[in-house]
C-alpha cells in the first residue's frame, strides 16, 4: 500500500483509466480505445504494484504509454473533432504513466558514464516527445482549425516537402548574417572589454553606453541597418553585431575583476605585468562570465537575424519566409521555420555549453555536475 501512495502517477493513470469504463466508448475509434483502455490498465497495475524501480520497470512503462498514445492517435483515424471525454481520460493517464517512467529514470543509478549519457540526454529527449505527443493528440482530437494551430505531423510533412527551401533559408540567416555577425560581435566586445580594463576612462565611458543601447529596440535598429547596408545578409550582420556586442563587454569586463586580490598580490611577487598578469590569471578566471556571454548571445544572434529579415531582405531567409508564409495562410511552413530556427539554436547553445565544460573544467559548477 505504501508503494501505491508513494507512486501516485502510476495510480492516478490508473484511476483515470478506470473512470473512462463508466464513460460509454461513443467516440471515433471506439474499438481502438477499447485497446487503449486494456494497455493502459495493465500497464498502469504493474507499474504501481512494482516493488522496485529498475530496467525492467522503464521498459514496461515506456512500451505501455507510449504504444497506448499511438493507439490514441491511430482511433481517430482520419477524423478531427470527434474525440469525447474518454478520449482525453486515456490521453491523461498515458501522460501520467510517461510522468512515471522519467520520475523512474532519474532515480536510477548507473556506474558507467555511457549510461548515465543515454539517461541524462534521454529524459529531456522523452518531454520533447510528449511536448509532441500532446499537441497532436490535443490538435485532433479537439478539431483546432489548421490556421490556428497545425498538428506535428503536417508541420514534420512540410519540413519533408520543403528541405531544398529550408536549406537555402538556414544558409542566408544562420551561415551568413548568424554566424558572421556572432563571430564579429563577440570578437569586438571582448576586445573593447579588454582595453575598457586596461584603460579606466573608457571603462566609465563604455559601460553607460553599453546599458543604454541594450535597451534599443530591435526593429528600431533593423530599419536604419538596412538602409545603411543593403538588403542582403551584411544588414542582418550588422544587427547580430549590435546585439551580441554589448553583452560581452559587460560580462568581459565583470569576469576581468572576479579575481581576488591574493591571487593578484602573489602575480606581484613574481614580478608579473599586465599583460603576463591578464594571460596567466585574469582571463582564466573570467571564462565562466565569457561563456555565460557567449550563451546569451547565441539566442539574441539568431532572433536578431530573423526580426532583421522582416525589415527587407533578398527572396531568401527565415524571416522573409515566416512573414511571407503569414500573409499566404501557409501556417505549417510557418511552424517548420520556427521548429528548424529552434532547432539551430538549440544545437548552437549546446556545442557552447560543451566547449564551456571543456575550457573551465575547474570551475565549482562543472566539477560539481
Amino acid at each position: 500500500m505504501s508503494n501505491v501512495l508513494r507512486d501516485w502517477q502510476s495510480s492516478a493513470a490508473l484511476v483515470l483509466a478506470l473512470l473512462s469504463i463508466v464513460l460509454p466508448l461513443t467516440d471515433a475509434g471506439s474499438v481502438g480505445l477499447k485497446a487503449v483502455l486494456v494497455l493502459l490498465v495493465i500497464t498502469a497495475a504493474v507499474a504501481a504494484i512494482a516493488v522496485r524501480a529498475g530496467l525492467l520497470l522503464v521498459v514496461i512503462l515506456f512500451v505501455g504509454a507510449h504504444l497506448a498514445a499511438w493507439l490514441l492517435l491511430q482511433s481517430l483515424g482520419g477524423k478531427t473533432g470527434m474525440a469525447g471525454p474518454s478520449y482525453y481520460f486515456l490521453l491523461a493517464a498515458a501522460w501520467l504513466l510517461a510522468w512515471r517512467l522519467v520520475t523512474v529514470l532519474s532515480a536510477l543509478k548507473i556506474d558507467n558514464r555511457a549510461g548515465d549519457l543515454a539517461i541524462r540526454l534521454g529524459i529531456p529527449l522523452l518531454f520533447g516527445i510528449w511536448v509532441l505527443i500532446l499537441w497532436e493528440a490535443i490538435v485532433r482530437g479537439a478539431g483546432v482549425p489548421f490556421v490556428l494551430l497545425p498538428p506535428p505531423s503536417a508541420i514534420a510533412a512540410r519540413i519533408a516537402g520543403s528541405v531544398s527551401t529550408l536549406a537555402a533559408d538556414v544558409n542566408q540567416t544562420i551561415v551568413k548574417a548568424v554566424l558572421i555577425g556572432y563571430a564579429l560581435g563577440c570578437t569586438a566586445g571582448f576586445a573593447a572589454a579588454i582595453l575598457a580594463d586596461r584603460f579606466g576612462f573608457l571603462r566609465r565611458g563604455l559601460l553607460p553606453i553599453g546599458n543604454m543601447v541594450s535597451a534599443l529596440p530591435i526593429i528600431g535598429v533593423a530599419p536604419i541597418m538596412v538602409m545603411w547596408f543593403g538588403f542582403d545578409w551584411p544588414s542582418k550582420a550588422a544587427v547580430v553585431v549590435i546585439m551580441t556586442f554589448f553583452p560581452m563587454l559587460v560580462n568581459t569586463v565583470t569576469g576581468l575583476a572576479a579575481s581576488g586580490h591574493m591571487e593578484r598580490d602573489l602575480m606581484r611577487t613574481y614580478a608579473a605585468g599586465y599583460w603576463q598578469t591578464l594571460a596567466s590569471l585574469r582571463l582564466p578566471a573570467a571564462m565562466p562570465f565569457i561563456f555565460n556571454a557567449l550563451k546569451i548571445n547565441s539566442t539574441l544572434a539568431l532572433i536578431g537575424a530573423i526580426v532583421a529579415e522582416f525589415f527587407g531582405t533578398p527572396v531568401v531567409g527565415m524571416g522573409f519566409r515566416i512573414s511571407t508564409e503569414v500573409g499566404r495562410m501557409n501556417i505549417d511552413m510557418v511552424w517548420a521555420e520556427i521548429a528548424v530556427a529552434a532547432l539551430a539554436g538549440s544545437v548552437f547553445y549546446g556545442v557552447i555549453a560543451l566547449l564551456e565544460r571543456v575550457v573551465t573544467f575547474w570551475h565549482p559548477s562543472i566539477r560539481g555536475g
